[in-house]
């Protein structure tokens, strides 16, 4: 079907099949079972109404996607920060909200539409009902990361449904089996052009809905791996890589990996072997992205200092919008300098150490030592 995204029926048979071989608990059984049935449930309806969208909505076809911006690097670096406060500027950018990632049709979102204006004029009973299961189902991430069903969110979960994202790793703790895909600029072109190709026309229907002058705004630490393919699909994009030391990212990530698996019920022995395959694509992550972005003409990418950005995000935005080719308006200025006072004093309640995933500091040190020097880490 024309546009449609691909779906990686191999990889869904092999990670359901091991999970089960795998002897998992009750309730881990339970949640297979409801995701062995939801994923492809949930892909043919979009598929079916991604179909529609060309019956009933030919016209987000026809329109030019224009120098977009993939903010990437490895996780827990920041991206989260930048694209937070990259979001304030509403009047150029645009961006997918949770809910639309699982609903990404032009026909579904009308109808979404249609739905929340009845509700707000019956008084808002959905919504409020919404805000109350929200709370209830994220409160125990939020700590982690800013979760909502309105918020901006990755994009990488567009192609979970369809089994072709590294994201399948929050309910599989098989990150070797699913390093092929985080690593995803190595894979057959056909391959990579069938995936992203189906993506870029996601992102038109957004821009359509959103509107046709804006440029796309993307957060994807898993995209740093898709950096090459996606310079191929969108050959004007821009892109902005994070770097925040690795003593900090690299645990913080696996704690975050650990505690998802955790909170699935999934094998602890298997848990502690899957941390350290998720590590050694951490090294990956870090020179491989500032290779690529070295690489491009001026203009095309920015690398930002998460300390930069936490000590004085106006002055990061400041330099880094023109020099990308987006306009630094007076209105973004004044958002950027609101969300700067409302986050000052802001201290996260996320801790993490090296010594808890047996992590080698000497080891990141040497791996990652041209890195240390440019960026001044102390050792």
């Amino acid at each position: 079907m024309r546009g449609a995204l691909p779906f990686d029926r191999a990889t869904y048979r092999h990670l359901f099949r091991r999970a089960f071989a795998d002897h998992p608990s009750p309730r881990r059984r339970r949640i297979l079972r409801v995701a062995r049935v939801t994923i492809p449930l949930l892909f043919a309806i979009n598929t079916v109404c991604l179909w529609l969208d060309h019956l009933l909505y030919p016209g987000f076809r026809r329109l030019r996607i224009r120098r977009p911006l993939f903010i990437v690097g490895h996780a827990r670096s920041g991206t989260t920060l930048m694209h937070s406060l990259a979001t304030l500027d509403r009047e150029h950018m645009s961006w997918f909200a949770t809910f639309e990632l699982f609903l990404p049709s032009i026909v579904q979102r009308k109808f979404l539409g249609a739905v929340a204006r009845l509700d707000r004029w019956l008084g808002a009973p959905l919504a409020r009902r919404i805000r109350t299961f929200e709370d209830r189902v994220f409160a125990r991430s939020r700590d982690l990361h800013p979760v909502g069903l309105t918020r901006p969110e990755e994009d990488e979960f567009l192609l979970l449904l369809g089994c072709t994202s590294p994201s399948l790793a929050m309910l599989f703790p098989y990150q070797s089996d699913l390093t092929r895909l985080a690593r995803f600029d190595e894979l057959p072109a056909g391959y990579r052009h069938r995936v992203l190709g189906a993506y870029r026309e996601l992102v038109r229907r957004q821009l359509y809905l959103r509107g046709p002058e804006k440029h796309h705004l993307s957060k994807n630490p898993t995209f740093s791996g898709k950096m090459r393919t996606l310079l191929e699909i969108f050959p004007d994009a821009r892109f902005i890589v994070m770097e925040r030391h690795p003593e900090e990212a690299i645990p913080s990530l696996l704690k975050l990996m650990a505690r998802n698996w955790r909170m699935t019920d999934c094998d602890r022995a298997t848990i502690r072997r899957e941390l350290r395959e998720l590590a050694e694509l951490s090294f990956h992550t870090y020179t491989e992205t500032l290779e690529i972005a070295d690489s491009l003409p001026p203009g095309r990418a920015a690398v930002v200092d998460y300390r930069e950005l936490v000590a004085n995000p106006v002055a990061v935005f400041e330099k880094v919008w023109p020099e990308l080719g987006y306009d630094f308006t007076p209105e973004f200025r004044a958002r950027l300098e609101e969300a700067g006072r409302r986050e000052r004093g802001f201290e996260s309640r996320h801790r993490y150490q090296l010594e808890e995933f047996d992590l080698d500091r000497e080891e990141i040190r040497r791996r990652l030592a041209p890195l240390y020097d440019r960026f001044g880490w102390e050792r």
